[in-house]
């Protein structure tokens, strides 16, 4: 603010520097509750995804577990190069 200018018109700037930090501020709030909203929904999508992988990890576990245990596991280009 400027010294030679008169208080009134100090005062009518300091109303609008007010004013629109009170409009900022008022963004601001309305852009956290926008993003607090987007993490929520973030976080219920990295749990849904979490069960999906554990369900899905189960469902690895249970076939390997009806693999027989027995039967040798052939090995590709293994059995080719022992006639060699």
């Amino acid at each position: 603010m400027e010294q030679g200018a008169p208080q009134s018109e100090q005062l009518e700037q300091l109303v609008e520097r007010v004013e629109r930090l009170l409009l900022r501020h008022e963004e601001l709030q309305r852009t956290h509750t926008l993003v607090l909203d987007q993490v929520d929904a973030l976080k219920h999508e990295r749990d849904a995804l979490k069960t999906r992988l554990q369900a899905a990890r189960t469902r690895v576990d249970t076939l390997l577990k009806r693999l027989p245990l027995d039967e040798p596991v052939l090995n590709h280009g293994t059995e080719a190069n022992a006639d060699l």
